[in-house]
């Protein structure tokens, strides 16, 4: 390790001990005296200082040097303490140069500035989308996507049923309300906008509540007690208008950021407090127990990039591009604090989108975006499906962090909850007017017993002017880039996928069990989105399987982007739970890891949020339990464990095998790619189960297991950072071959004695020893390429906690012979230590001293930035 050339590591960086003559003060003196320097040019000369102090003492920059606090962008307040140079461990998450006036590193300052280079935009321009057009209806019956599967003739009624309710929706929807476009901004309608009446400017409030008898509106602006202007009228289509004209001083009269609610006499004669459903945001006071809706509208306009109180954002950087593959870092905001505290969004950009960007992700997932006033419910009981959840932040401090992240090109999924509502009548929409139906089904179809919560109608014309409109609104006034649909099984089935096993029989997909509404309005969402927005990306959590869910909705399919390969972190909670290493099973493994439709793509993951929380496991602690707390030292920095060590070497095997071959596309949670220790348990109270009635005792509202300790990951002293410092290796190997996206995958070896898996994905080769003690020398691998090859990645390097058993500094040359071996043309013999993996590529695009360089990435290979880069 570099860390014994460093000195004692401590907190903020290191000792001042000199180390070869150099302290990091001696590392700041750029200027002569009096010398009066540009922050710029003093930066640079600073950083040439310090690149050449590196070379005459012949350490790898990477191993010495880490990130301090992101800089931000010009026109972008930073909440982040004054920045250093600090020289620390080789934490494995890239580095950071600095001046102390917060200026733009150095091109040669960190690695991601390399790889991840951040998107560059005058500082007066602002980022305007730029719509497509509607697509037309195609003039076929519905089954052109059984050109990817002729045995769906099987079903062949199902679609052509399905098609034909699809297009008379689109043809009503055209025909009786100006077209899809319109139909899809009821939000510009409904709620409350800026409009006039006869000449004069004010704010229009409308609501859909047909089964209300009256409904006003009342607030701080009329001090909670309605005027006879204050009382909305009721048209012919159950919709209640009300129009409050301006002050006579040209003010607004409800000011930005008052409180307001609808007054109502529901269907039953009672009266009630209703927050309007189509609130921009929704507050609690720390002091009451209900929330209350917001009239969120700032009087000024900021610049682009611009983050200021009363100000609306103003967006600056445009959307990335579509990546040919994702690697998305789910995240939560609230919970992504190192203290146990509700994190806020401005210190989610500060802090946590430089860890991604450094980690080598090209996507952020976030959930529980959407208001929900139980925040144990992470997210998933949504009660204002048009508000920011405000235990986090404003809006504007939202749309700051969206456009951060996509000056550093990551782009933005938010996960959206339409698979079912929270049956809060308090806060949410749930008989909003006081009947049962509304928006949801009546009756016992309306309310899901196992998640006790509200279920949509979906063939309701106002339930799909919301929903559509919420899928563009988030998209629209955010600048999302996309979703994942949450629940979606449970949306497509009336059973709900409850107690239902799917064998793959398409008598279980398309038959009375399907739920033909709420599959066309996936159908009719996936064509809004794709149509308006060109680069938008839809992921489906589906765990049934549907054909055709992954097939665009002009050919007849559902039209999903991406479906979630759930099965993959199941079946790795059943080979750690159930059997021991020696009865893993290579083929039962691998088949997991591959079974999915031809042509409809994948999004593969180990673990997502859903295995962390209380409840559950995380692989890390399925593997390691509770070793982790006293046994995760360094060598040489306290007790070690065979336990823990063995956790190691599968984790990172587990993950690189997931990514490599789970799918098109890759998924992590949040502080899971360096084995966070601990489950997620949000506050919450004494409970009882809604499914089984069973008391569910609470942890009296701790935020202890409600955080993520990014503390563990950057330590010099705990092997956490292996964990870490692998997970970004394998994210940049992708950005080199693109192997996750490459045409070629080929499975050449199961073999279930020697315990070894051994495939190709693009131009790399991928070899796996899962045997627990064996070790294999001069291992036969089959290839489809000649070579020759190198090795560009080893799980035993020792910045992942290796041996260096299998090293790329060993700088071996794999020639290949010809003659078939395994069903491919050539092979080639290597050594295969016992838990380790390992990926040869093309010997042209390896380099052994990559990491070496400025721009390396620690334990990576590559030479350059490989042959296929892509961010």
């Amino acid at each position: 390790m570099q860390l014994g050339r460093l000195g004692r590591a401590q907190a903020g960086g290191i000792t001042h001990k000199t180390w070869r003559g150099v302290t990091p003060r001696t590392i700041r003196s750029a200027a002569t005296p009096g010398e009066k320097l540009s922050a710029l040019e003093l930066l640079r000369r600073e950083n040439e200082l310090l690149r050449q102090t590196l070379d005459v003492a012949n350490v790898p920059i990477d191993s010495v040097v880490k990130p301090s606090t992101s800089v931000s962008p010009p026109g972008v307040a930073s909440e982040a303490a004054e920045p250093q140079n600090v020289l620390t461990s080789d934490a494995g998450v890239g580095l950071s140069l600095v001046d102390e006036t917060g200026g733009t590193p150095s091109a040669l300052g960190r690695p991601e500035d390399y790889w991840s280079p951040c998107v560059e935009v005058p500082d007066n321009l602002e980022y305007v989308d730029e719509y497509g057009p509607i697509s037309p209806i195609p003039n076929h019956d519905g089954t052109m996507c059984f050109k990817w599967d002729n045995t769906l003739w099987s079903a062949a009624e199902h679609f052509k049923y399905r098609w034909n309710v699809f297009k008379n929706i689109r043809e009503a929807i055209d025909r009786n309300e100006g077209g899809f476009e319109k139909f899809s901004q009821g939000y510009k309608y409904y709620g409350f906008n800026r409009g006039e009446c006869n000449g004069q400017s004010g704010i229009w409030y409308r609501e859909w509540a047909p089964g209300a008898k009256a409904l006003a509106l009342v607030g701080d602006f009329n001090s909670w007690s309605p005027a006879d202007s204050h009382w909305a009228f009721k048209n012919q289509y159950g919709t209640w208008e009300l129009f409050l004209p301006d002050n006579p001083d040209g003010s607004p009269a409800i000011a930005h950021r008052s409180k307001v609610k609808c007054r109502l006499e529901t269907a039953d004669g009672r009266w009630a407090e209703k927050i309007p459903a189509w609130i921009k945001w929704a507050t609690q006071e720390w002091n009451e127990i209900l929330f209350n809706g917001v009239y969120y509208e700032p009087p000024e306009k900021g610049a682009p990039g611009e983050v200021a109180e009363n100000k609306a954002y103003t967006f600056k950087y445009p959307r990335p591009p579509k990546p040919r593959a994702l690697r998305i870092y789910e995240c939560h905001v609230g919970m992504s604090s190192q203290e146990p505290k509700v994190n806020s969004y401005s210190e989610f950009r500060r802090d946590v989108l430089p860890r991604i960007r450094s980690l080598g992700y090209n996507a952020i997932q976030i959930m529980a975006i959407q208001e929900h006033s139980y925040y144990g419910s992470f997210g998933y009981h949504v009660t204002n499906f048009f508000s920011v959840s405000s235990r986090c932040g404003t809006p504007d401090e939202l749309k700051a962090l969206v456009d951060e992240a996509h000056r550093m090109g990551l782009v933005v999924l938010m996960d959206i909850v339409h698979s079912h509502a929270s049956k809060n009548t308090n806060d949410g929409i749930n008989m909003f007017d006081g009947t049962d139906g509304m928006y949801f089904h009546g009756g016992p179809r309306g309310n899901h017993w196992m998640w006790d919560s509200r279920c949509f109608n979906y063939g309701n014309w106002e339930t799909l002017r919301f929903l559509l409109s919420n899928a563009r609104w988030w998209m629209d006034e955010y600048k999302f880039d996309g979703y994942r649909f949450d629940g979606v099984t449970s949306m497509m089935y009336h059973h709900h996928g409850l107690s239902y096993t799917f064998t793959g029989n398409y008598g279980e997909y398309f038959g009375m069990n399907t739920d033909v509404d709420a599959v066309v309005y996936l159908m009719l969402a996936n064509n809004l989105l794709h149509d308006l927005f060109p680069t938008a990306i839809t992921i489906g959590e589906d765990v049934s399987g549907m054909p055709s869910f992954c097939r665009p909705w002009q050919e007849g399919g559902v039209g999903f982007d991406y479906r979630l390969q759930m099965a993959i972190a199941d079946k790795w909670i059943e080979v750690m739970k159930l059997h021991n290493d020696f009865a893993w099973n290579m083929g039962n493994i691998v088949h997991t890891l591959t079974n999915r439709r031809y042509a409809e793509a994948c999004v593969g993951y180990a673990e997502s949020h859903d295995q962390a929380l209380v409840g559950d496991k995380t692989i890390a602690f399925w593997l390691m339990d509770k070793e982790m707390y006293d046994n995760m030292a360094v060598p040489g920095s306290g007790p070690q464990s065979l336990i823990v060590d063995r956790g190691i070497a599968l984790h990172k095997m587990i993950r690189l095998i997931t990514i490599a071959l789970g799918g098109e596309s890759y998924l992590n949670f949040m502080g899971n790619e360096f084995g966070h220790p601990e489950w997620i348990d949000f506050p919450r109270v004494d409970s009882y189960d809604p499914s089984t009635g069973a008391f569910v005792p609470g942890n009296g509202g701790s935020l202890h297991l409600c955080r993520r300790r990014w503390d563990l990951a950057d330590s010099a002293l705990l092997k956490y950072k292996f964990l870490q410092a692998f997970d970004r290796a394998m994210c940049h190997l992708d950005k080199a071959f693109g192997y996750m996206s490459a045409p070629n995958t080929y499975v050449s070896r199961k073999d279930e004695g020697d315990k070894v898996v051994v495939f190709e994905r693009g131009d790399l080769v991928f070899v796996f020893n899962w045997h627990p003690t064996a070790s294999y020398q001069d291992y036969r691998v089959g290839c489809r390429e000649q070579g020759p090859y190198k090795l560009v990645l080893s799980s035993d390097e020792e910045v992942f906690g290796g041996y260096r058993n299998l090293t790329k500094d060993s700088d071996v040359l794999f020639t290949t012979s010809p003659g078939a071996h395994d069903s491919r043309p050539h092979s080639f013999l290597i050594y295969a230590p016992a838990r380790t993996c390992a990926v040869y590529a093309p010997a042209q695009w390896a380099d052994k001293d990559a990491d070496r360089k400025p721009h390396g990435v620690p334990g990576l290979g590559v030479k350059g930035l490989g042959p296929y880069f892509a961010r």
